[in-house]
């Protein structure tokens, strides 16, 4: 079983958990997780875990991601997306300079509802559950966070834009709350995840490449923190998973022992403790 890391362009019409079984497939095991779901009709970064580096997954969960996203106006959707249903419509009025005033005072902090249809539990069980047996539930919310809110393109009824995201924001919910500040319903029309923390997509395999043959990305790959040499005596150390003690003030530093990246360490007081290891 081979382990590492694979950043995949995840294709239109498919679902995250598709990426992952055909990953699995190609590599013959079932110990592979992804850091992130694109919705089906969502293109772009998805980055896919397999063996050891699954235990990786919540430390690359943590990075922001980027968005271009397309809203449609004038509907809103049970799904807020243009794949839904349907369930309120309004002739659209703002003006451009009206959409482009409200994007450049919209809050990069706020409270946002998560939608119903998703994977978040509320009493142990998933919202999207709750909306397929139409049941009524308070939703959650939750505080997101928002960097280069940009628009790229306004064409009629169709809003182009780009925007950097904290973990946990739901698009969907954005473009709703975009549109009802400057007076209007919105659905999402389309979506591509350009970049999450370092990872962008011109880094990314075509899902339809991948094979055995394809290189998988290790840690040296994954993390752009500073690297320490090791001797042996740490090695064992790290081997066990043992803190350690280092002459460093970093806040996280990759560990390298003859030539290869071992380990991920992260300060904790005055030691490193280890977030991972591939020894």
């Amino acid at each position: 079983m081979k382990d590492g890391v694979l950043f995949i362009n995840k294709p239109k019409g498919v679902t995250s958990r598709d990426v992952v079984n055909k990953i699995s497939k190609v590599y013959q095991t079932k110990k592979v997780g992804h850091t992130g779901t694109l919705d089906p009709i969502a293109t772009g970064v998805l980055i896919v875990c397999l063996g050891k580096y699954t235990k990786l997954v919540e430390e690359l969960t943590s990075k922001e991601k980027e968005y271009m996203a397309t809203m449609f106006q004038g509907i809103q959707t049970d799904t807020k997306d243009i794949t839904g249903k349907i369930i309120k419509e309004k002739k659209v009025t703002a003006t451009n300079s009206q959409i482009i005033e409200a994007f450049n005072k919209f809050p990069l902090e706020y409270m946002q509802t998560v939608p119903i249809y998703s994977a978040v539990k509320v009493n142990g069980k998933k919202l999207y559950e709750y909306a397929r047996n139409n049941e009524e539930i308070n939703l959650p919310k939750r505080k997101v966070f928002l960097k280069n809110l940009e628009i790229i393109n306004l064409n009629k009824n169709e809003i182009t834009f780009k925007v950097t995201v904290s973990k946990g924001t739901y698009i969907r919910s954005l473009i709703e709350d975009l549109a009802a500040s400057f007076g209007e319903l919105a659905t999402m029309k389309g979506l591509v995840r350009t970049k999450q923390g370092n990872y962008e997509l011109k880094d990314c395999e075509e899902l339809e490449n991948v094979n055995v043959n394809t290189k998988l990305k290790q840690l040296e790959d994954l993390f752009n923190y500073p690297i320490i040499d090791v001797n042996e005596d740490l090695l064992k150390k790290i081997s066990n998973g043992n803190k350690i003690f280092l002459d460093c003030l970093e806040p996280k530093v990759l560990l390298k022992y003859k030539q290869k990246v071992i380990a991920l360490y992260e300060k904790k007081d005055d030691c490193y403790k280890m977030i991972f290891k591939v020894i």
